[in-house]
């Protein structure tokens, strides 16, 4: 976690987006010594989302698994993919 003043967001955009992008973290921007904003890259943000819809795709998968849902086994998913790729 990386905390910067208002101030120099102000004074020094460019070298806080650059700050940003090296990271890969958010950027918590702090005015009057208490926190206020947080930033991150774009390319950090996707990467985060994505992080996150899979993880709750897991989450599901395993409410599925733990309800008791056998599933299917590897040869009916790979007779079901022949069937679609054909």
């Amino acid at each position: 976690m990386l905390f910067k003043s208002s101030t120099l967001l102000r004074n020094k955009n460019d070298a806080i987006s650059d700050l940003a992008h090296q990271e890969s973290e958010p950027i918590y921007i702090t005015k009057n010594d208490v926190g206020d904003i947080m930033g991150t890259s774009i390319e950090a943000s996707e990467r985060r989302e994505e992080l996150n819809r899979l993880k709750a795709k897991l989450a599901a998968a395993e409410d599925i698994r733990a309800s008791g849902h056998i599933g299917v086994s590897l040869e009916e998913s790979r007779a079901r993919l022949a069937k679609i790729c054909i």
